[in-house]
């Protein structure tokens, strides 16, 4: 299995605005901060706020922050936004499927099974969970410079 790098962007994209909570984040930012074209970044942003998970503000001053806590972002319900669309294997797509084998496999039921427990595993995770003491990670994806000892101030 693998994760579309959309998805790892999203992910990417969200860690970078909770670690920078109370601030604006841009999509330059991310890109940069993230490792991807500023053309992806801003089709991953978009898609996160239209789902619910950023919010945009428009013009000079603006830019990108978390819409809701990220005690309240489940990372399953993220990743099945952008995974969702494309199918685990040619027979979970009705329109396309091909394989002769469909009518008497069972590897489907089983692909399925471990999909929904790789998910199911993914949902009891937060953002929050993500980032929250993670010291190593906010120093990289800090945008304002903290006061010495900050990070233990986020631990648990």
């Amino acid at each position: 299995m693998r994760l579309t790098t959309r998805t790892n962007l999203a992910a990417r994209a969200l860690m970078l605005c909770a670690a920078n909570d109370g601030h604006l984040v841009r999509t330059s930012d991310i890109a940069e901060r993230c490792n991807a074209s500023i053309n992806h970044a801003a089709r991953v942003v978009q898609q996160l706020q239209v789902a619910g998970y950023l919010e945009t503000l428009r013009g000079r001053t603006g830019g990108i922050r978390l819409a809701k806590p990220a005690s309240r972002i489940s990372i399953g319900t993220v990743f099945r936004i952008f995974e969702t669309d494309i199918p685990f294997a040619e027979c979970f797509d009705e329109n396309r499927n091909t394989c002769p084998l469909s009518a008497s496999c069972r590897l489907r039921s089983y692909v399925a099974r471990a999909l929904e427990a790789f998910y199911h595993e993914l949902d009891l995770v937060t953002l929050d969970d993500l980032v929250r003491g993670n010291c190593g990670l906010m120093d990289l994806l800090a945008m304002q410079p903290d006061t010495p000892g900050a990070c233990s101030i986020r631990s648990p």
